[in-house]
């Protein structure tokens, strides 16, 4: 008679019981049929038992660099919320090493890398460059032009809000990086978003900025955005990936700071696709200056740019993911040069910055002003003002502008933290050397478009009975 391996004697040989026990056994006692003995058998089925899980980093025993201090309550709250957070995302197994720069603010639930916040990784983390992957800046110089000339010209060729360009208005990626699409099996099937995205530069914290060069009076042009729903989609595959490989390796890692081992295929795939986007972003910017600069038939005289939401392998073989973080280290990218951007608010001027690679920044420096206060709360403490005074008040001397027409609050200079208090803390700690400013005329953003979203009028509908 022949003999059958139960699940039984898997336990008894110290297997933790699980769904792969059913292919595990039947491969087993499929050895037995064929006369193998059940040591050869047992054999058999140890090998496809899960690897061991990887315990969590004991609290407090990886360090992070602590880039920030507070000046106010206010502050003193969202420093110790963002520490808090930092202390749980330091234990996810893989982590190596962290900091908190000045502009630091805490993003979703506690152990998320806030904003503004620095993880050097084994692997890629999905959720520590977010689904705006490639959040970046550029500029481009127009001697020449008037700013409010230039200022029009963005206005009329840029797109803000949800979606892509309407049919008739949209544009094409270059070859090279239409190829690179569909080179990649996870983006693959999201080419009609790269087309129907590019030119388009979304809604929130997103902008147009128009000013001049302190140092020579020229007129640039800032923009801020990152890879729209290209960058969204690839993020939603990424995180199911990394999902999947933690409840495999890491089952108590937070689901947001899941991993996609470098050394696998989808690491790989991953890692390759996190450029593609890199440069569909990068071309999304030089379309909306080169659209800008035919508007007023000029020619660029300069440009440069800089992610501030991505991930960066260094030489240590090593993942630096920084969310809303800079790189201030040396040859951060092929195309990198020794400048950067960091903006404050609409109202102040866009530093341009030569990085420092500081230690106690892990090579990155600021990438703004962050914020102290959600969007929601920034709106309760303005309660019982219009949103016209608030705005005639907070944008007095620039040219501001929502391109859906009604006013943001929650995007306006006091619902940043204070610019000079950011500044300071960059010379303080040491993380980057200004080396100029664009000086603001004006700026556009997408403004509060989801008062009108069909969505929201559809339930307003709903909730008001018709008259009789």
């Amino acid at each position: 008679m022949v003999e059958v391996l139960s699940g039984q004697d898997l336990i008894d040989a110290g297997l933790a019981q699980g769904r792969w026990f059913g292919k595990a056994l039947a491969e087993a006692n499929a050895v037995l049929e064929r006369g193998g003995t059940m040591d050869q058998a047992l054999q058999v089925a140890q090998g496809f038992a899960p690897p061991p899980t990887i315990a969590l980093h004991d609290a407090g025993s990886v360090p992070f660099y602590m880039n920030i201090r507070a000046d106010n309550a206010e502050e003193a709250a969202n420093v110790e919320a963002v520490t808090k957070s930092m202390v749980e995302l330091m234990r996810t197994p893989v982590i190596r090493a962290g900091a908190i720069m000045p502009d630091a603010c805490p993003a979703g639930p506690s152990g998320t890398i806030p904003v503004g916040g620095v993880a050097v990784s084994e692997a890629i983390h999905p959720g520590m460059h977010s689904a705006d992957i490639c959040c970046s800046m550029a500029i481009s110089t127009f001697p020449g032009v008037a700013p409010a000339a230039l200022l029009d010209a963005a206005q009329a060729v840029t797109h803000f809000g949800p979606g892509g360009r309407p049919r008739g208005q949209q544009f094409r990626p270059s070859q090279a990086i239409a190829d690179r699409f569909d080179r990649n099996p996870l983006l693959k099937d999201i080419m009609s978003a790269a087309i129907e995205h590019l030119g388009t530069q979304g809604d929130g914290n997103h902008f147009a900025y128009v000013g001049t060069l302190k140092s020579t009076g020229e007129t640039a042009l800032v923009t801020h955005h990152g890879s729209r729903s290209p960058g969204a989609r690839l993020y939603s595959k990424g995180m199911k990936i990394a999902e999947g490989y933690r409840k495999q390796l890491s089952p108590e890692t937070l689901p947001q700071n899941a991993w996609i081992p470098a050394d696998s295929r989808e690491g790989d795939d991953y890692w390759d696709a996190l450029q593609t986007i890199r440069a569909w972003t990068k071309a999304n910017h030089e379309l909306i200056h080169d659209l800008a600069a035919q508007r007023v038939s000029a020619k660029v005289a300069d440009r440069f740019w800089n992610e501030h939401n991505f991930v960066f392998r260094r030489s240590d073989g090593l993942f630096y993911h920084g969310k809303g973080a800079t790189p201030a280290f040396d040859n951060w990218a092929d195309d990198a040069t020794d400048l950067t951007l960091i903006p404050l608010n609409m109202a102040e001027p866009v530093l341009i910055a030569r990085g420092k690679n500081a230690p106690n920044g892990l090579g990155f420096s600021p990438h703004g002003a962050g914020r102290n206060f959600s969007r929601t709360q920034h709106r309760r403490l303005k309660a019982g003002r219009t949103n016209e005074e608030i705005f005639a008040e907070e944008t007095k001397g620039i040219d501001a502008r929502f391109f859906c027409g009604i006013t943001d609050i929650s995007e306006l200079p006091s619902a940043y933290k204070n610019a000079s208090a950011v500044r300071q803390q960059i010379e303080h700690y040491d993380l980057a050397e200004i080396v100029d400013e664009v000086l603001p005329y004006g700026c556009i953003m997408a403004g509060d478009w989801e008062v009108n979203a069909p969505w929201r009028k559809k339930k307003q509908r709903q909730e008001t009975p018709n008259a009789a």
